[in-house]
């Protein structure tokens, strides 16, 4: 049975990142994909010109059509917003007996801040104790956190326990801003801590990884594939997909990766 993931996200009309990244990454992975937007965007490969929010009772509206009609095997969240969305998307998962995959999307490639600053501490209090997974780079980390950035793989260490304390089951700390030749990605789960290397792909292609990374995890999740194997697949599919990126040729700034590098010849 082909699993069902839902995506709850703003809009990219570039097609990089947010919801068309995340149908695009569930699609390549297996998945069916649905989406509940919360924003809609004014963007492109060089930046975020405009966003417009929905309303938290429209959100939440669109979630609870689909809970009324279709099993949902796993949720992935990406930008929220503000602190009324995050509410409103917590109340509308409640009961929902399915893994959330926890984006948390503060601020855009080209620096565009995609979180109000008074509604981190509504993402720490209510959301991140909901989700399976949370799956921060390096600055969000720090901005969930309130300190600086990580700098050493000792400090991405020592954040990732602290995002622990805060209620995240398990975490995917994203190593991609560290300076030096590999990107090593963090998972700290119950079980321990496991380190996923990986080499640093030079490409400038890169807008929308943490959204198509996080999707695809959720969609390994959605299959049931344990939460090691689900994020090793995500992350080896988003290195690839990096990769193949400058076989596009879209926009001018920060591209896209290549969603369905292994499907299009």
């Amino acid at each position: 049975m082909i699993p069902n993931i839902l995506s709850i996200a703003g809009s990219d009309p570039s097609g990089g990142a947010g919801i068309q990244a995340d149908i695009k990454s569930i699609s390549a992975n297996d998945g069916y994909a649905m989406a509940a937007i919360t924003a809609l965007t004014a963007q492109n490969t060089q930046g975020v010109q405009a966003v417009e929010m929905m309303t938290p009772s429209f959100v939440a509206s669109q979630i609870a059509a689909i809970r009324d009609d279709i099993r949902i095997d796993a949720v992935k969240i990406g930008m929220l917003g503000n602190a009324d969305i995050i509410g409103a998307v917590v109340a509308a998962l409640d009961g929902l007996d399915a893994p959330v995959v926890l984006d948390p999307v503060m601020v855009a490639k080209g620096g565009d801040r995609l979180l109000a600053a008074e509604a981190v501490e509504a993402l720490r209090r209510h959301l991140i104790p909901r989700a399976k997974l949370i799956t921060p780079n390096l600055p969000e980390a720090a901005d969930l956190l309130g300190v600086a950035e990580a700098r050493t793989r000792e400090d991405m260490l020592a954040q990732a326990e602290h995002l622990a304390d805060l209620g995240a089951r398990a975490v995917l700390l994203k190593g991609g801003h560290l300076t030096g030749d590999a990107s090593p990605d963090l998972l700290l789960h119950p079980g321990g801590a496991e380190w996923l290397e990986g080499r640093r792909v030079d490409s400038r292609n890169t807008h929308g990884t943490g959204c198509t990374l996080s999707a695809a995890i959720a969609a390994g999740l959605a299959a049931g594939m344990p939460l090691s194997e689900a994020v090793a697949r995500g992350k080896s599919y988003v290195t690839g997909a990096i990769a193949a990126a400058d076989m596009l040729d879209v926009g001018q700034g920060h591209g896209p990766t290549h969603h369905f590098h292994a499907l299009w010849a």
